[in-house]
């Protein structure tokens, strides 16, 4: 949905008569710079963007940070590498073919990002033209650390200067609490701890003060889905009276980095609040339902999945697990629980090869044979687990998993993925997955890619790496626009025409080409997985041990 335009606000503009929290008036964004198409003004640009960086990279400091408000201290941040990665201006390394192609695709998406969406949300690349969501300049900050680990110099630059000079955080502007931290919150936290440019870190603290009134208007510590960066009003999603469990429980690893980054513990005890909630109340075999309701702080019950509205729940259980440098126990027992949960109730196999998949209960206890692509993220979290001291059952389910999250791609026409995959179960069927016509679209999303990322760097079976090439040329041959851009599209049935959404999410550049690009590395100490912890959006955080953090 195309969101309003951004309103001038002033003090007195509050809603229901409320004094606006923030003192600072919105200011309007400026206007973007073009491509040159003269070689020499493209040398010009590059030679201005390392000087550039020599300038910015001068006032880097390795442990100071302004801002912090609350009791406790800052921490100590080394300045040279974590996980034997160097740390500081974009990576300059050798990259493989594969890797070359996917660095050509990210450019050829920001060819059409940069030409008609500049500082925008989303390129709307068929008709040359953006989408705003939340007036936040989405792609461009969800894609920082994807330009750093690719070595993008003078593209990062140029970002660098958008996010200094023209993103405006203090707009009269309803966003959601959950998109907003994943996306713009992790992608700031995440850039500044590769780069350590202090403007990512400031940047990410001012946008962490600004979401907090989701949880401190909330009268059960339930954040309320949508909150305005200017006044701090907060209100439930327009569709109904309840948010998302997967969006309340999924902004943890976010704000409890930003608490360590700035010594305020209001951030991590807010999103701590969350989870304690969350975990004393009653659930079907440590199986969350669909919804929660931030003024009663209940869930409402309903159906059981580890798809839609609950999917990354189960994903930030574990990771905070991780991110704590596996010391709060806790959440690794509360994520084997629930597994034991998804094996007794949710897991399936499908006739006659026997695919598995995890399926969906409903209220009534009816068994729904479809998986969203959305839970194709799970292979890849189980194979962490067992990496992480889980027991080797979980690599053999996650083995299977990533199998049938492959066939999705690769029984479709387009070798693209529908939404949701539906599985034929009786002991008769002769085909073991069908698409419904509401379900055939693709959104370039990056699940499936993210599994066989872990699943190649923790086994170094090739196999993984030649499906992910696979699913990287179907998006080549079926959603690449010749002007810029990829589009999502409606029919993965069609090859002649798989009918253009016209959309390009941020998530492809932020995540979707981010995995890929690291699939494809021959590097292990890119993004060392025994020293980074990811964000569901691609974003990596340091794990709260010797090599970043003393405790």
């Amino acid at each position: 949905m195309r969101a309003k335009r951004m309103k001038q606000a002033t003090q007195g503009s509050a809603p229901h008569g409320k004094k606006p929290p923030f003192s600072r008036k919105p200011k309007t964004k400026g206007s973007p710079s073009r491509y040159s198409t003269v070689t020499l003004a493209t040398i010009a640009a590059l030679v201005v963007s390392v000087l550039a960086w020599l300038a910015y990279t001068s006032s880097m400091s390795s442990g100071d940070v302004t801002g912090g408000e609350g009791e406790g201290k800052q921490w100590e941040i080394p300045s040279k590498e974590l996980g034997g990665m160097p740390l500081g201006p974009p990576l300059q390394s050798n990259h493989s073919a594969r890797q070359r192609a996917v660095v050509d695709a990210f450019r050829h998406a920001w060819k059409g990002y940069r030409t008609y969406a500049w500082g925008k949300d989303e390129l709307l690349p068929i008709s040359k033209t953006s989408n705003e969501w939340f007036n936040l300049g989405l792609t461009l900050v969800d894609s920082l650390d994807t330009m750093w680990l690719m070595g993008l110099s003078e593209e990062f630059a140029e970002a660098r200067e958008w996010v200094e000079k023209e993103m405006v955080l203090a707009q009269d502007k309803d966003v959601n609490l959950f998109e907003t931290t994943i996306r713009v919150l992790g992608s700031l936290l995440s850039t500044y701890h590769l780069t350590r440019d202090k403007l990512f870190l400031q940047k990410a603290q001012e946008l962490g003060n600004r979401l907090m009134p989701s949880f401190k208007n909330s009268r059960s510590s339930i954040p309320f889905s949508d909150v305005n960066l200017y006044t701090g009003h907060t209100h439930p999603p327009e569709w109904g009276p309840d948010s998302s469990v997967s969006e309340v429980s999924t902004i943890q690893l976010e704000f409890r980095d930003l608490t360590k980054l700035t010594g305020n513990h209001e951030f991590q005890r807010a999103v701590d609040t969350v989870i304690e909630k969350l975990m004393a109340q009653p659930k079907v075999d440590n199986l969350v339902p669909l919804f929660i309701n931030a003024e009663t702080g209940k869930f409402r019950p309903g159906t059981l999945t580890m798809g839609a509205r609950a999917d990354t729940y189960y994903e930030y259980l574990f990771k905070q697990w991780i991110q704590s440098g596996k010391k709060e126990t806790k959440f690794q027992d509360w994520f084997l629980k629930a597994m034991r949960g998804v094996k007794k109730r949710l897991l399936a196999y499908s006739k006659p090869s026997n695919l598995a998949f995890v399926g969906e209960v409903f209220t009534s206890g009816e068994f729904y044979a479809k998986m969203d692509h959305l839970v194709c993220y799970l292979p890849g979290l189980l194979a962490l687990g067992t990496h992480n001291g889980l027991a080797e059952k979980y690599m053999t389910l996650a083995k299977s998993l990533i199998y049938t999250c492959y066939q999705m791609y690769k029984q479709m026409p387009t070798g693209l993925s529908p939404e949701i995959m539906h599985f034929n179960t009786l002991p008769n069927s002769t085909e073991d997955m069908f698409v419904k016509p509401l379900d055939r679209h693709n959104l370039l999303r990056p699940e499936t890619i993210e599994s066989l990322f872990y699943m190649y760097r923790l086994t170094r079976d090739e196999k993984y790496r030649n499906w992910g090439w696979n699913i990287f040329q179907a998006f080549e041959r079926h959603t690449r626009i010749a002007s810029g851009g990829y589009s999502s599209v409606n029919n993965v049935l069609n090859t002649t025409d798989p009918e253009f959404r016209d959309k390009m999410e941020s998530f492809f550049l932020g995540e979707t080409l981010k995995y890929l690009f690291l699939l494809f590395s021959d590097d292990h100490t890119l993004l060392n997985i025994d020293a980074w912890v990811i964000n569901t959006e691609a974003h990596p955080l340091p794990i709260w041990k010797g090599y970043y953090y003393e405790k």
